[in-house]
């Protein structure tokens, strides 16, 4: 038995039940009693913040713990979508899965949460899934961290994934969190690159760490699922094969999973005209150097002249010149487009995380020595208020 109880300091109160992630602890007649079924043998039992009157020991045996762990296999992509249109983000994922997954030997499946979504499981498999898990419920027509999370850690204790992707989107961000902390396991946030070892299935999660400056890789080694949520537009698309079959398997909605301490009075939708810059194959970005937000109207004639969107610097989304939807960088959005017109701008590296895969990058500045400059693929020294309106004009 990896976890003791010892009978005469247990009091029954309860606190390690509410700790354990998988519920592998019950009360029965005020003693705590170990489910060895459901134990993975986490060690949260065992803090001594669980449980303040020292009642429970935690002795990990190696070889027990190691075929606990085996028993999660396979890689998952939440697919994340809005009204029913799976994000670009899943395909980048689904892409990388498939490299994960084929390296273990083992399968890729996405997880479909929503309400009439399941027109959109043939698209998955056609981008790599072999099998989508789909919830479709009118509760889930909005996404509500609350519900989703409950959702997606009850499908995880059932199928028991060997790791969890997700897009580091705001929903992303909002979801997996919350799903980690409840099944007890680790989270690597904004990854731009995965790896996974075939032996042991260790995913090596790699992250920007201390401002950009390094680059840390980071493995979860005892506890399942792994989990990591991965950047936008930092690998490439899984391409569809219309010709890949797959399973697709419904689960139905439990009402407990609605508990939420929130929910969702009202979903407004972003303007048409605002142009997601996360998809634009062209971009103009505009820094400190435009000197003020009246200025940014220049970006946006030269966006409509070249078929672009508007970006920016954080230091000029800090100066409130532009909303922060548009910053890109380590705080902001990656993209990766085919042009990069960088304007005003310096190029500090936590800018460039979000903006040096792009195919061409074209430099626009005063100063010669500036970063931006020196990484662009043309690097025009001058006045960009000089230089804009010329390229506007050849443009029309």
């Amino acid at each position: 038995m990896p976890v003791i109880i010892d009978k005469d300091k247990c009091t029954g109160c309860g606190l390690c039940v509410k700790a354990c992630p998988f519920k592998a602890l019950l009360i029965v007649d005020k003693l705590a009693q170990v489910d060895e079924a459901a134990c993975t043998m986490c060690g949260v039992c065992g803090k001594p913040r669980v449980c303040p009157f020292q009642a429970i020991e935690v002795r990990l045996d190696k070889a027990k713990r190691n075929r606990k762990l085996d028993e999660y296999r396979n890689v998952w992509v939440f697919a994340e979508q809005k009204k029913g249109v799976i994000q670009g983000v899943v395909y980048e994922l689904l892409g990388k899965a498939r490299q994960l997954a084929d390296i273990r030997q083992q399968q890729v499946w996405a997880v479909l949460l929503g309400r009439n979504v399941g027109h959109t499981t043939q698209d998955l498999i056609a981008r790599g899934a072999d099998g989508v898990i789909v919830v479709d419920d009118p509760a889930l027509e909005h996404f509500e961290d609350g519900a989703y999370s409950n959702v997606l850690t009850r499908l995880i204790r059932k199928y028991k994934p060997e790791a969890v992707l997700t897009g580091a989107t705001a929903i992303g961000r909002s979801l997996i969190p919350r799903v980690a902390v409840q099944v007890g396991t680790g989270l690597t946030a904004d990854c731009t690159g995965l790896d996974i070892d075939g032996e042991t299935g260790l995913l090596r999660q790699t992250r920007p760490a201390f401002g950009g400056n390094i680059m840390a890789t980071i493995l979860c080694p005892n506890h399942r699922p792994q989990m990591a949520t991965v950047r936008h537009k930092v690998m490439p698309e899984a391409q569809p094969d219309s010709s890949r079959t797959g399973q697709v398997v419904k689960e139905a909605f439990d009402p407990g999973d609605s508990f939420s301490l929130s929910r969702v009075l009202e979903a407004i939708t972003i303007p048409e005209d605002t142009v997601n810059i996360t998809e634009a194959s062209i971009i103009i970005s505009g820094g400190r150097g435009m000197k003020k937000p009246e200025n940014f109207a220049l970006l946006h004639d030269l966006a409509k002249a070249v078929g672009g969107a508007v970006g920016a610097s954080r230091a000029a989304v800090d100066e409130g010149w532009i909303p922060y939807s548009h910053q890109v960088g380590q705080t902001g959005k990656t993209v990766n487009p085919k042009v990069y017109i960088a304007c005003g701008i310096s190029g500090q590296i936590q800018h460039l995380i979000g903006m040096q895969s792009a195919d061409i990058i074209v430099a626009i500045n005063k100063d010669p020595d500036a970063p931006m400059m020196k990484i662009a693929t043309f690097a025009l020294c001058g006045d960009l208020f000089e230089i804009i309106p010329e390229i506007i004009r050849q443009a029309g």
